[in-house]
């Protein structure tokens, strides 16, 4: 019964996903007659046909990186013409009201836009990020530690797509902003250590003289999560699994700790576990969290954490997304204060999943300078 109303449910959005570009584009300004209507319905129907498809030999247990690719592609442009399909009924309905007949024009605008969207979304997700830099007040932290610099990647997604040269690259950027601590808070990889690795293998470069530090995501426990626990133990980080560990400069001290992904709790010894991170800590130092869902943020504010890290938004990555990820998530993307005067950093992301597109959603290398709270 369960499987039979996933699939249901899986038909309907299909339909509504496939259906809706179908009319905007093909149906109506044809009139459902011609050559241009055949064509354009075979070519909705072989897209229908070949995306759950592809999802499935790339995402499912034969894990093809060809089918990953194409089947992503084919997810974020439909995703695109299918949001401005919706903005085109509103548009086709104005120019009714003025007694114009829009199909065509409607058609053409979705279609026009589109095409320039995934052009330059493609762009954006490819790129080196962008550094953003953001000052960060926090309570209790000592004048020592004033204008400590951390500087946090997140949802790498190291995947189908050899991203290596972009790896480097990125490590280069990194290393530029002559960070004190780096972080990296979760979605690594998407595969095995075996299949990923040589993509991963440069972050063994990130230059960090307090301390390189690492914690899971939600798509390290689709694979491998304590394989790639440990292989970034190899390559110099310090994984945070429900851990912490004190900083000291110029005889000032900050706690970083790091709790695991919730999804983790499906394997043994894994899941968020905050009060085991804590132990032992001062209660007196200032505690920053890597933490990779912006949600844990309630637990985080209980404990009287001052800074929580977390990434798994990508910002949306594809407008507009983004509102469907604030009916999960508190926050998107930027800095926000929560219970207790805790503050929570919400980065969009290094990387990308999935479709190879960020529309309105660029990606970001971050850079959290510290500084008191007077």
């Amino acid at each position: 019964m369960k499987l039979a109303v996933r699939l249901m449910m899986l038909s309907l959005v299909l339909a509504l996903l496939f259906g809706l570009p179908w009319w905007t584009l093909v149906s109506a300004p044809t009139g459902g007659v011609g050559t241009l209507f055949w064509i354009g319905t075979a070519i909705a129907v072989a897209a229908l046909v070949c995306l759950p498809l592809t999802m499935f030999l790339g995402h499912g247990p034969a894990q093809s990186d060809p089918a990953v690719i194409v089947g992503d592609t084919l997810l974020g442009v439909v995703w695109v013409v299918f949001s401005w399909s919706v903005i085109g009924l509103f548009v086709r309905g104005a120019l009714a009201v003025g007694g114009v007949d829009g199909a065509r024009i409607v058609a053409a605008g979705v279609l026009l836009t589109s095409a320039v969207l995934v052009g330059w979304g493609v762009y954006e997700a490819r790129r080196v990020p962008r550094v953003r830099t953001v000052d960060v007040a926090i309570r209790g932290l000592a004048q020592g530690l004033d204008g400590l610099r951390v500087v946090v990647v997140t949802d790498t997604h190291y995947a189908a797509l050899n991203r290596r040269r972009w790896s480097e690259r990125v490590v280069e950027v990194v290393n530029a902003q002559r960070p004190d601590i780096a972080c990296h808070a979760g979605d690594l990889a998407d595969g095995s250590v075996v299949k990923r690795q040589a993509q991963v293998d440069p972050l063994g470069k990130v230059e960090a003289p307090l301390g390189r530090f690492y914690i899971t995501g939600n798509h390290e426990y689709f694979g491998d999560a304590q394989g790639w626990i440990d292989y970034m133990a190899s390559l110099g980080w310090q994984p945070l699994h429900n851990q912490h560990s004190v900083l000291t400069r110029d005889g000032d001290r900050l706690v970083i700790a790091g709790i695991d992904d919730p999804t983790g709790v499906g394997l043994p010894g894994h899941g968020p576990d905050l009060p085991a991170a804590l132990a032992g800590a001062d209660p007196s130092l200032p505690v920053v969290l890597l933490a990779h869902q912006p949600k844990q943020i309630a637990d985080s504010a209980a404990a009287g954490v001052a800074l929580q890290i977390s990434g798994h938004t990508h910002g949306g990555q594809i407008w507009p997304f983004h509102y469907l990820v604030r009916l999960d998530q508190p926050v998107v993307a930027g800095l926000s204060r929560h219970a207790n005067d805790t503050q929570l950093y919400t980065s969009r992301g290094t990387g990308f999943w999935g479709p190879q597109l960020r529309v309105f959603a660029p990606s970001e290398i971050t850079v959290l300078v510290l500084h008191p709270d007077n």
